[in-house]
């Protein structure tokens, strides 16, 4: 491997020590010392795979590098190329002025997000009123998933940099549990719009702002941030001579393009099906329950914030809900788009050791879908079972049953189940 892949390399796991250190963690030389190793780990098996090319990778991300790189680099952004949205392309413009080779440049990137996404994680369980060792554990946790590795080290995507700055927001919105302090409305804001503006499957996540707006975090003319935020991001590739239509509404061109076939590999509903049938008219009826659910889930939020039983506890398992719901009722969805659930799982885990099955189904159902992609064949077991995406589906189904369960809990407790609770502040009770 390049010498300045391993450096950039060494750069990112110093930038993650860094980020434990300002969270005020690293309080020990012992602590130090276990965080160094895990880190070091975290990243030696990511390098690892970095050699791996994918069809994705083949077929798609390095021929916009070389797009780019044929084409003026950012100068290039004037065109319509890929079915990314455009700061994704801006990353992929950059890469074409250098001669490291394309591939590490992309994973090395998904990993710094990795990092990220990390540690808007632990921050989540902090404000969720747990105390440093769970948020640490949580950090760890979400930097050793298997579907996030594999998802930056082997697959090359960019999945982390959207949930990162999602999480980030969500972490930004909400009170100080110690302090009882009003969150960043505004960067909250900034933050969803960004991640927004990296991939449409923010979509996922995005309906718990209007809880967060009900439940008095902000106010209702902060959404005007969202626009803002999203036209700044796409305005440099404006300047470069990309048409303003093109850029602002490149996601609806996208949803010409979605394809008819009903599932992608992804463990959600339509796994469950067996062919036949109007796919039209399955593929309606599925984007109308879809809706139905959301709307069930924000109106159950809006009832818990009227009823004043809303706190950060009960809005973390509330926004789990919505993005494992969402995307395994609509149709269409691919391998990768459980990929938020798996990381909020991690968190609720985190904060409530009794949502471990939560974790482990959700984990299970989403894994299945990477091993199919990744090696091209269903996971096999002994005695010619395979365990296909219909399975993953199954997992995903029983997360979402055993994740409603615990919500009613938790509106019943104002908190996480008594006996898992390592840690209550006062601040958990706000309104």
């Amino acid at each position: 491997m390049d010498f300045r892949v391993i450096l950039l390399l060494i750069l990112e796991g110093l930038f993650a020590l860094f980020l434990l250190w300002r969270a005020d963690t690293l309080r020990s030389g012992r602590s130090v010392i276990l965080s160094v190793i895990l880190i070091a780990a975290a990243f030696f098996i990511r390098a690892h795979f970095f050699y791996y090319k994918t069809w994705d990778y083949k077929d798609f991300l390095t021929k916009w590098v070389d797009f780019f790189r044929t084409n003026g680099g950012f100068k290039g952004l004037q065109y319509s190329v890929g079915n990314y949205n455009i700061p994704y392309l801006y990353f992929m413009a950059l890469f074409s002025y250098s001669d490291i080779p394309d591939l590490y440049l992309i994973k090395l990137l998904s990993t710094f997000f990795d990092i990220l996404l990390a540690y808007a994680s632990m921050m989540l369980v902090r404000k969720c009123g747990k105390n440093a060792f769970p948020s640490v554990v949580c950090f760890f946790l979400v930097l050793f998933l298997p579907t996030v590795m594999l998802n930056s080290a082997v697959w090359g995507q960019c999945d982390s940099i959207f949930v990162s700055l999602a999480l980030l927001g969500l972490e930004l919105a909400l009170p100080d549990p110690e302090t009882g302090k009003r969150g960043h409305p505004v960067l909250s804001m900034d933050f969803i719009a960004l991640s927004f503006g990296f991939k449409l499957q923010a979509v996922f996540i995005m309906p718990v702002w209007l809880i967060l707006w009900v439940w008095k975090k902000y106010k209702w003319y902060l959404f005007g941030v969202f626009p803002i935020t999203y036209l700044i991001l796409i305005f440099p590739a404006v300047l470069l001579g990309r048409p303003i239509k093109d850029a602002v509404l490149l996601y609806a061109d996208q949803a010409n393009t979605v394809g008819d076939a009903l599932n992608y590999t992804a463990s959600s509903l339509t796994a469950l099906m067996k062919g036949g049938g109007n796919t039209e008219r399955i593929s309606s009826i599925l984007i109308l329950c879809a809706f139905a659910a959301m709307a069930v889930l924000l109106i159950a939020g809006l009832l818990i914030c009227r009823k004043g039983k809303m706190t950060s506890s009960v809005f973390l398992v509330l926004t789990v809900l919505m993005v494992m719901v969402i995307p395994f009722l609509l149709p269409h969805m691919h391998d990768r788009y459980f990929y938020t659930a798996d990381v909020l799982t991690a968190v609720l885990f985190a904060c409530c050791p009794a949502a471990f099955f939560i974790f482990g189904c959700m984990q299970f159902g989403s894994f299945l879908c990477y091993y199919g992609y990744i090696f091209e064949r269903y996971f096999h077991l002994v005695g010619g079972v395979y365990l296909t995406n219909a399975t993953g589906a199954i997992a995903v189904l029983c997360a979402i049953l055993l994740c409603c369960a615990l919500l009613f809990a938790v509106i019943g407790q104002g908190g996480f189940p008594a006996g898992f609770i390592l840690r209550k502040r006062s601040a958990e009770h706000s309104a």
